[in-house]
């Protein structure tokens, strides 16, 4: 099995799942398959995309917040988060 090495490797095969299972999607309704054959793979691209953010946002506290608070600037990250947060709900 595939295993990526670092952050950036692992986003963008994340990224490429994502890109399979849409095009999959767009072919899918292209060719008229069943609807709910269609929502389980849109899902899957949402699944998908869902872990692309999880993996951005764990590189982003480990590395830029980490920085930010070292700096000072926490006011100003807490909110960057927080706003990242609000979005997801």
């Amino acid at each position: 099995m595939y295993r990526p090495k670092d952050t950036q490797e692992r986003i963008l095969h994340r990224l490429k799942i994502a890109k399979g299972h849409l095009q999959k999607v767009i072919s899918m309704v292209e060719s008229g398959q069943y609807c709910i054959d269609v929502i389980h793979q849109s899902q899957a691209v949402q699944r998908a995309l869902q872990e692309v953010d999880s993996l951005v946002l764990e590189n982003h506290l480990k590395t830029c917040v980490v920085d930010h608070i070292k700096k000072g600037e926490v006011d100003k990250t807490v909110k960057e988060i927080m706003e990242v947060v609000k979005k997801v709900k």
